[in-house]
């Protein structure tokens, strides 16, 4: 017998001889279950610490000087590309007149003929398909007594119809369908236009906006300022032949990128935050018939990140060090999965141009005021909190350890019990049936 150390009277774990100890059949049957018990619980324990969950956080939105891209996709079925414009402004004194850059126009059939493409356009500036390439080098085109805008192809002349009615624009002047000016009518601007009263237009594509409260709307023809007031040139839609109207279906509108489908389908059942890219415009149809028709959304927007298990711990929108550095359309990706985007709520309200009540809605209380523009208004306003996202794990490593510990000893302590008790019953059974013999 090995001679004992000072440690042997702390010993907790007290042995007994071999002799002293009975193996019974109960307790090979408690033990088989116990071992798989202890094997489907601790398979949990693995499977739990290997889960991981999305936790969301709000903090204060300290970011400054940003920016963020609106995409969009819209329907206009009852007014043609040429018509129909584009314009982005903000409180911070920002205006983007008929944007021109990330958006196409899409030319569409009439509804009755089946609404069908006929042509996609993307907008740029000096669209070769409107440049004179067949005048002289030399020539300059007037500007017919207004300043020749900045963007001409050739400074200080108007060599175009659209270099022209850049010009009017920028002397706050109607234009109208193009009498009388000689580079529309080498262009055939009104034929065209005449051609396309009976189209629709769609819109696609993205603009880059600052992250402030700002709005952006769809309205007829070319805008310009005039003063303090934001005003468009509606000589060709109010005289238009053909009846045109605002009715418009939004088939996508949402700011800043798209959660991928992989991870949307990895967690729609565990949380509802990924949902928010079915946003709440999208699919969107409104009706009207009168050209004189206004409809107006206002959002709210609230900036929201989305970090990956092994993204960097910092709430960054993408690894480019300025907004310039992007392009159009990546805005808030990260090489590391993260992703800078947007949740908003919205709220909306239509009303006549001739103003009166809505007496046919069955709210004759509500008056509505007369004037303003026909068009499509959407008006965003930032919220200063902002919602990250993070990916974590369910359960720590040592949590993870703890859990199995506490797994096996549990398990193992109350087999003991069930065992002990099935021993003591069986023995006491026993004792009884030998006193009834």
């Amino acid at each position: 017998m090995p001679p004992k150390s000072r440690f042997t009277r702390l010993d907790a774990f007290t042995k007994t001889v071999e002799d002293a100890r009975i193996r019974t059949t109960s307790g090979g049957i408690v033990t088989i279950i116990s071992v798989i018990v202890v094997l489907y619980l601790a398979l949990g324990e693995w499977s739990d610490y290997r889960r991981i969950v999305i936790h969301p956080e709000l903090i204060v939105d300290k970011g400054r000087g940003e920016r963020m891209e609106i995409h969009m996709n819209i329907t206009f079925p009852k007014l043609p590309c040429e018509l129909l414009t584009l314009d982005v402004m903000d409180v911070s004194g920002e205006q983007q007149h008929g944007v021109l850059h990330g958006v196409n126009k899409v030319r569409l059939q009439p509804a009755s003929q089946g609404g069908g493409v006929i042509d996609t356009t993307a907008l740029a500036l000096h669209d070769a398909n409107e440049a004179a390439t067949h005048l002289d080098p030399d020539y300059c085109g007037t500007c017919y007594g207004a300043a020749a805008p900045s963007s001409a192809s050739k400074p200080g002349c108007c060599n175009t119809c659209d270099e022209v009615r850049e010009a009017y624009a920028q002397a706050s002047w109607a234009f109208g369908r193009g009498e009388g000016v000689e580079q529309c009518q080498r262009e055939h601007y009104a034929e065209r236009l005449d051609e396309q009263r009976h189209e629709g237009c769609r819109i696609e594509g993205a603009i880059r906006v600052n992250k402030v409260i700002g709005n952006f709307h769809f309205a007829p023809g070319r805008s310009f300022s005039n003063g303090n007031m934001h005003v468009h040139d509606l000589k060709n839609y109010a005289d238009s032949p053909v009846k045109h109207s605002f009715q418009h279906e939004i088939h996508q509108l949402r700011f800043g990128p798209q959660l991928p489908e992989d991870v949307t389908k990895k967690y729609s059942k565990s949380t509802p935050w990924t949902n928010h890219h079915l946003n709440p415009l999208d699919q969107v149809k409104q009706d009207t018939d009168d050209p004189n028709f206004n409809f107006m959304y206002f959002l709210k927007v609230v900036p929201t990140a989305y970090l990956p298990l092994n993204a960097n711990n910092k709430a960054s929108g993408h690894d480019r060090t300025t907004d310039e550095d992007v392009w159009l359309g990546s805005l808030g990706s990260g090489f590391d999965g993260s992703m800078e985007t947007h949740q908003y709520s919205v709220t909306s309200h239509k009303r006549s141009l001739a103003g009166g009540d809505d007496a046919a809605e069955g709210h004759q209380e509500r008056m509505h005021a007369r004037g303003g523009i026909p068009g499509v208004f959407f008006s965003y306003d930032i919220s200063p909190m902002k919602v990250i996202n993070r990916e974590e794990r369910a359960k720590t490593f040592s949590g993870f350890l703890t859990g199995l510990c506490a797994v096996l000893g549990g398990t193992l302590t109350v087999a003991a019990a069930v065992d002990r008790g099935v021993y003591e019953g069986a023995t006491r059974l026993k004792k009884l049936q030998s006193k009834n013999l």
